[in-house]
């Protein structure tokens, strides 16, 4: 018998209600009741306008308006990496998935700087930008998202990637990858080799997977999806692998570690990748999703450990190697959480209440932080996994609770999955930025 039901108990609902609302729960108590004044304003410099920065931009201006806040952030339009795989598929269209910094602007009274963030000085508490500008800071913000480790795969760089896309930073690159997906004739393989843990969005690249096949489902036929993975196992792999087989038969081969999957070189060129037993394949399209690490101003800043990502304590996200220094997102080590754009949304409000509650010259309390990732197989079948973290013994620990979509459900389930997903968008990018442009 099927079952149906979920298998884990956090409710989608309140969810999506909250986007978040374990890690505001702290924020009541830290902020709220402190009876803030300009009495406690200072100056908050934030790099990075993604989910983490641009959250956290907003909630420490609504927990204390008086605080100075210049959110540094190259990009005018951001463009977000969930739902990017719609925009391959097809689904969606590159502004569907665009944001501004309108609201933060004009409501909250954020001020916006649109210049790349060169150097940090964390003794003399300053930024430099590409404009010859020195911010001078309080606190300092790093939401920098990931760079991408070149030449960790022989013959990748970054003019490689022009040829042969990572897209794992939406925007130029998702249409640059849409554009050869297009251009594909019928009965080419659509070759994606995925990196070792860890990388931004551990289910992405298998999100992908299923979204390209669905397009090729779609508009070509004879062609297929081949997966060369540098790891054994993947986030949510039971489900994925059922609806491959439910939706798409033998069109996505998924090729492990211990199969050979490890891609170690690339001919962009000619678009084909060697594994690291001298396997060859030729790709009608090439993905190569590099290996990762935190953003490059997170290095210059010094926060950096040996590889590439950034320690931080758990209850602030305060650097554990430079004072005054929060780093949130996918450039800082939280693990059990995932570098999800949920995760970063939901600690950039933890460390806004931990900035305004430190500049208040309050202690922090203990917050919890929630996160779900929805990954779409196609447009009308969906999968989860929800979670929800606390501190213990001084580490970030998964709390009892949360688990994954259930195997063997109807598609009447999986399309409301795949409902949730979209809802799930619509509301953390509102949370996140507000009004799109």
């Amino acid at each position: 018998m099927k079952n149906n039901k979920p298998s884990f108990s956090l409710s989608r609902r309140n969810l999506l209600k909250g986007l978040g609302a374990a890690s505001l729960l702290p924020l009541v108590s830290a902020c709220s009741s402190t009876g803030l004044s300009s009495s406690s304003a200072g100056r908050v410099v934030i790099v990075g306008g993604g989910f983490g920065g641009a959250t956290a931009a907003k909630y420490i201006k609504r927990f204390n308006p008086a605080i100075d806040v210049t959110l540094v952030e190259v990009n005018r339009t951001f463009h977000t990496c969930p739902f990017s795989n719609l925009v391959l598929a097809g689904q969606r269209k590159l502004e569907d998935i665009a944001h501004g910094y309108t609201e933060l602007k004009e409501v909250y009274g954020v001020k916006v700087i649109h210049a790349r963030a060169e150097d940090v000085d964390p003794i003399a508490h300053t930024v430099k930008l590409s404009t010859g500008t020195t911010l001078h800071y309080d606190r300092l913000v790093l939401s920098p998202g990931i760079d991408f480790r070149w030449n960790a795969i022989e013959g990748y760089d970054e003019a490689a990637a022009e040829l042969a896309p990572h897209a794992w930073k939406a925007g130029a690159q998702t249409t640059l990858l849409r554009n050869q997906l297009e251009a594909m004739e019928d009965g080419g393989t659509f070759v994606m080799s995925v990196p070792d843990n860890p990388f931004r969005c551990p289910p992405g690249p298998y999100e992908r997977a299923s979204l390209v096949a669905s397009y090729l489902a779609r508009h070509k036929p004879k062609s297929k999806v081949l997966i060369l993975d540098a790891k054994d196992n993947f986030s949510k792999q039971g489900l994925f692998t059922q609806g491959w087989r439910e939706l798409y038969g033998e069109r996505i081969e998924w090729v492990s570690l211990s199969n050979d999957g490890k891609v170690t070189r690339v001919d962009a060129a000619r678009g084909e990748v060697e594994t690291e037993f001298g396997t060859r394949h030729k790709a009608g399209v090439l993905n190569v999703i590099p290996p990762q690490k935190a953003g490059i101003i997170a290095e210059r800043a010094g926060v950096t450990n040996a590889d590439g990502w950034v320690p931080v304590k758990p209850n602030t996200f305060e650097s554990e190697q430079a004072k005054d220094v929060y780093v949130i997102g996918d450039a800082s080590i939280a693990a059990p959480m995932p570098k999800s754009g949920f995760s970063a949304n939901a600690q950039g409000k933890v460390v806004a209440a931990a900035i305004v509650a430190s500049l208040a010259g309050f202690e922090p309390v203990n917050p919890t932080w929630s996160n779900t990732c929805y990954s779409l197989l196609s447009p009308d079948y969906g999968i989860t996994v929800a979670d929800v973290y606390r501190i213990e013994d001084n580490k970030l620990v998964a709390a009892p609770g949360g688990g994954v979509s259930p195997l063997d459900a109807s598609p009447a389930f999986r399309k409301a999955e795949a409902d949730y997903a979209r809802g799930w968008y619509e509301a953390i990018a509102q949370d996140t930025w507000g009004t799109r442009y």
